[in-house]
């Protein structure tokens, strides 16, 4: 026999579902909060500092926007953003490669001298060859001789620049200006955008998937935020490192290959030379830890663009190039002083 539910049952029930409706709704974030989460505030930060530079500079020369200076920010900032991604993926690992830009050098002059002498497949898959190469040099270095990165890596910055001075005798080397590959790389175009930022979006977007959506990427996070407890987890720390490293010096051999195909010949070290210091400036900034286990792709593609941007603004504007290198120097110690201040760890004295 079924019994009837008590006076005041169905009220308390009624009053338990709009008290719990309630909560959800004050609990629910508002619109801005969940752009915030979902962008991320470092983003935000990039994306509103790209925003003032550009009106800043708009006012000043109207000429900034004009399509031809898009163009040439654009593909400026290309072999700047190959490094800075890759970088990008060595700094979560917890390491850092300050040889890219020696990597460069070497590969354009190594690109432009087995071209001359034996054609454009060769020269191409010879400077990735000598980029994987260098790459599989420093991870070695760095995990059979247990360097610290940053001295394993100073140290081949020479050795690689050496190199590629001694080969070419520290002079530009053949000539690709006349071949068709290297042309349509320096000045070709898909859909009306230049190869050269295609090349960039195709490297970020595979390094985003992989880091994104691949153990690998997850393993790389998790090598970066703890090594030990990655160790203890069964990942393999010394493969991860050597093939990242190698994964590095083929993209830089890549940007070997575009400084190239820019010039119309091999660079030993002229449009290679401080690449580094930019692809780490770009990736601190875009909100890479120099400790490891953080950093986006995102991040670091919006702070190559700032970076391109402020560097264009100021050459338009006729302020000296010197500047520009403080301006990088600056926003470097910027972007770790303010991780130091998120980290939480003490304000004074040698950071721990």
């Amino acid at each position: 026999m079924t019994t009837a539910p008590k006076e005041g049952t169905h009220v308390t029930s009624t009053s338990s579902t709009a008290v719990q409706t309630g909560a959800a709704e004050v609990e629910r974030p508002s619109l801005p909060k969940r752009i915030v989460s979902v962008v991320g505030v470092q983003n935000i930060s990039l994306i509103i500092a790209i925003a003032l530079v550009v009106a800043i500079i708009g006012i000043q020369n109207p000429l900034f926007f004009g399509v031809a200076n898009l163009r040439v920010i654009g593909t400026a900032i290309t072999i700047m953003g190959l490094l800075a991604v890759v970088q990008t993926i060595v700094i979560i690992l917890g390491a850092l490669d300050i040889s890219v830009g020696s990597i460069a050098g070497l590969t354009s002059v190594t690109s432009a001298m087995i071209f001359t002498a034996a054609g454009t497949a060769a020269g191409v898959a010879g400077a990735i060859a000598i980029g994987v190469l260098c790459g599989l040099i420093n991870g070695c270095i760095i995990v059979f001789g247990r360097v610290n990165p940053v001295i394993a890596t100073l140290a081949t910055l020479a050795a690689f620049m050496g190199a590629a001075q001694l080969i070419s005798d520290g002079r530009a080397q053949g000539y690709t200006g006349a071949d068709p590959f290297f042309v349509f790389l320096a000045r070709g175009a898909i859909v009306g955008v230049p190869v050269l930022i295609w090349v960039l979006v195709i490297v970020a977007a595979l390094a985003y998937v992989v880091l994104r959506f691949t153990s690998i990427g997850r393993n790389i996070y998790a090598v970066g935020g703890n090594n030990i407890a990655s160790r203890l987890a069964g990942i393999n720390i010394n493969r991860y490192v050597i093939g990242t490293y190698m994964v590095t010096g083929a993209v830089a051999a890549i940007a070997g290959i575009l400084i190239t195909a820019r010039t119309g010949s091999g660079q030993p070290v002229s449009g290679s030379e401080g690449l580094e210091l930019q692809a780490i400036t770009a990736a601190a900034l875009g909100g890479a830890a120099l400790k490891g286990g953080k950093g986006t792709i995102v991040g670091t593609l919006l702070a190559v663009i700032l970076l391109g941007v402020l560097t264009n603004g100021m050459t338009l504007l006729g302020v000296n190039s010197f500047w520009q290198n403080v301006a990088q120097g600056a926003l470097l110690v910027i972007a770790v002083v303010i991780q130091q201040l998120r980290s939480g760890e003490r304000r004074i004295g040698i950071p721990g």
